[in-house]
């Protein structure tokens, strides 16, 4: 049943079970404060003096124990930090419950002074995996929001005992490095930074945080369920504590993977850039050098192109994948995860499959996963010129527009899947399929957020 403090004028039904009040509470809780400054700067100034002055943060807060105590403990800070926090709340409309409880969520905000915008999923898809598309919704109507606000990063909840459960998981689906290396403590998606600032703090910390203080929380029913892999990974621990693996074992564990994990990225980025070459939001691969990889860079190598291609937050099956590597090492044309790999002059271009690309979106927002149009500061009315307009692909229809296309000395294909701006059968803008002296004085650029090398270290 949801748990509801007192801030609701209601009372709690348990005790705090970090050992009750006094001194030793009032130590624990300093001892989270800390934590979390030391996290805040560790994200804004590299360890430095300073956890990020000044900065504008989103918080995500969903109503449950883990965001609401991020949300008290942030608004606690945010003062003497000069921290600016704005608050939104993701309605996925999937559970009766959820408008009330991003109704809870504004109403404490409203007490502590902080603005809340309620973010609701209303694109929802009628087939495939709903949770998986709820995820990248909800990161989605974060990343516009954040942008909308300007603001640094978005803030979410996860904790230590959410990194153990992860692992358990991991484990349970047979997972390589990047399934047991855990959550990472910082991470790009949909071209905004998402950080999670509690990940050394484990849940029961912060639910006992609440309770000393008579704050409430919401709690999701579905944690509960057995139907979910997680909410059985969260049994499983309580099962596994008397053998001393315990969350704090385990994340010890996993912050060791986790090193691991980042020297593996580092290897493949380096590998990258011997093998590899960005162009117009397509990629050049040598397939010589790309042979010469050790097996495992090669692999991660194409798995992190074939997510900063399509967007999808887990690598395709390790079959598919080993058909993809094989045909590539034998000179062969392949298509996996929306992206295809043409052979061009004794080369491997991967780009964009047609079909796979995203739809028509607002000239704010990001496209296809990857790429922003910016008008040029040179042109003050493009902003303007482009009220009524939308984001999607050239197509050969656009480039049929463009009689000096060929002067880029890119391949049609590259740009047919590159973005331009249109106002129904109107072409606004195609930046990318303009000829390199014009690109500098035209009123619209189009950039990818992040290039390959970035994404391949941050994910």
């Amino acid at each position: 049943m949801p748990l509801s403090g007192p801030e609701d004028g209601s009372q709690h039904g348990s005790q705090p079970t970090g050992g009750g009040a006094g001194p030793t509470a009032g130590e624990d809780d300093r001892r989270i404060e800390a934590h979390l400054l030391a996290a805040m700067r560790g994200f804004f100034s590299g360890g430095r003096p300073g956890d990020g002055a000044g900065i504008r943060l989103g918080l995500a807060v969903s109503g449950g124990g883990d965001s609401m105590a991020m949300l008290h403990l942030m608004a606690g800070l945010a003062g003497a930090a000069g921290w600016r926090l704005s608050v939104a709340s993701v309605d996925h409309r999937l559970r009766p419950e959820s408008a009330e409880e991003a109704a809870f969520v504004a109403r404490i905000c409203a007490r502590l002074g902080l603005g809340h915008d309620l973010l609701v999923w209303r694109d929802r898809p009628a087939t495939g995996n709903l949770m998986q598309e709820a995820s990248r919704a909800r990161h989605r109507l974060l990343s516009d929001w954040a942008r909308g606000r300007d603001l640094a990063a978005v803030c979410l909840g996860h904790t230590a005992t959410d990194q153990a459960e992860t692992f358990l998981m991991g484990l349970s689906r047979r997972s390589g490095l990047e399934g047991l290396a855990g959550m990472a403590p910082s991470r790009m998606e949909c071209g905004m930074r998402f950080i999670r600032p509690l990940l050394g703090v484990e849940r029961a910390a912060l639910r006992d945080y609440l309770l000393r203080r008579g704050l409430g929380w919401r709690d999701d029913p579905s944690n509960e369920n057995p139907r979910y892999l997680r909410a059985r990974a969260r049994k499983a621990l309580a099962t596994l504590a008397p053998l001393g693996i315990t969350v704090a074992q385990l994340n010890g564990t996993i912050g060791n993977l986790a090193d691991v994990r980042s020297m593996a990225r580092a290897a493949t980025a380096e590998a990258l850039a011997r093998v590899a070459r960005e162009e117009a939001g397509g990629l050049w691969l040598d397939p010589t050098g790309l042979a010469g990889l050790f097996p495992e860079i090669r692999r991660r190598l194409l798995v992190g192109a074939l997510q900063w291609f399509s967007g999808a937050r887990h690598p395709p099956r390790a079959e598919a994948l080993a058909r993809l590597e094989l045909a590539l090492l034998e000179g062969r044309a392949a298509t996996l995860s929306g992206v295809r790999f043409a052979i061009r002059d004794g080369r491997i271009l991967a780009l964009r499959e047609p079909r796979a690309q995203q739809g028509a979106v607002a000239p704010d927002a990001l496209w296809d996963h990857r790429w922003r149009l910016e008008s040029a500061d040179a042109d003050a009315d493009a902003a303007a010129d482009s009220r009524g307009a939308e984001i999607r692909a050239l197509g050969a229809g656009g480039l049929a527009c463009l009689p000096d296309w060929r002067e880029t000395g890119l391949p049609r294909g590259l740009l047919e899947v590159s973005p331009a701006l249109w106002r129904g059968d109107a072409l606004l803008a195609a930046p990318l399929a303009l000829p390199e002296n014009a690109r500098k004085d035209a009123p619209w650029r189009a950039r990818i957020v992040p290039d390959l090398a970035s994404f391949i270290i941050s994910h």
